[in-house]
């Protein structure tokens, strides 16, 4: 079996308990820890700024994996990486330079992901196949938690390592948005090895470590 990571989305977290719950999920046996940064104008919400990753950068060793749901995105790269990310990603929609971007990110130290949107198409990321790590496909629109999955994101995802592998990359495929156990499994056969995934592990009726099992054994069926 291929490995695969399991990154859960501290957005569906209790802000309350965010250190309790960290520490929970690091513990339950997350691979990576997701944080969703949104702006309120590329998308609806507001949720996170750099301080909230330099708060999670000192609860934890794990790799933090930072999206960035925001409009001008390259402002902000050096705070981000200042605050402790380790993947920073993009989204495609947002910058009309993104080669430049992207290089930005590397050039900070950390490792650069890009994302694309329900409706954005894959042969956008044509040209730039070399030049990120990973590859976030969107399996919802972005902006809400608790969504529910879009179906043609499995085709999507065949599609994103068709392209890859004709091109050589040796990107990883991410996917987020609704992600539990009852498709994590497509979508790791169709392509993917790194799953965000935020109330099927911090809603979980049993706890955070019961949700991160529940994925691991589906994974494993």
């Amino acid at each position: 079996m291929i490995p695969y990571m399991i990154a859960p989305s501290i957005l569906a977290a209790d802000f309350s308990q965010l250190g309790d719950q960290v520490r929970q999920a690091v513990e339950g046996g997350a691979d990576w820890i997701h944080i969703d940064v949104m702006d309120g104008r590329f998308v609806p919400n507001i949720s996170f700024g750099p301080q909230v990753v330099k708060t999670v950068r000192s609860l934890t060793d794990l790799p933090l994996d930072v999206h960035l749901m925001i409009v001008e995105p390259e402002r902000h790269l050096k705070a981000f990486a200042d605050a402790g990310a380790d993947h920073l990603t993009v989204h495609y929609e947002t910058c009309p330079h993104i080669h430049r971007t992207l290089q930005t990110i590397r050039d900070l130290g950390v490792s650069p992901g890009i994302t694309l949107n329900p409706g954005t198409p894959v042969t956008d990321l044509r040209e730039l196949t070399h030049d990120f790590d990973h590859v976030l496909i969107m399996s919802v629109n972005p902006g809400f938690g608790g969504q529910s999955f879009i179906p043609t994101t499995l085709d999507k995802l065949r599609r994103t390592k068709a392209l890859l592998e004709a091109t050589g990359s040796e990107a990883m495929i991410q996917v987020d948005g609704g992600i539990d156990p009852s498709n994590i499994r497509e979508c790791y056969e169709a392509g993917a090895t790194n799953f965000v995934a935020g109330s099927s592990i911090f809603k979980h009726a049993n706890g955070i470590t019961a949700g991160i099992d529940a994925l691991r054994q589906a994974l494993a069926a």
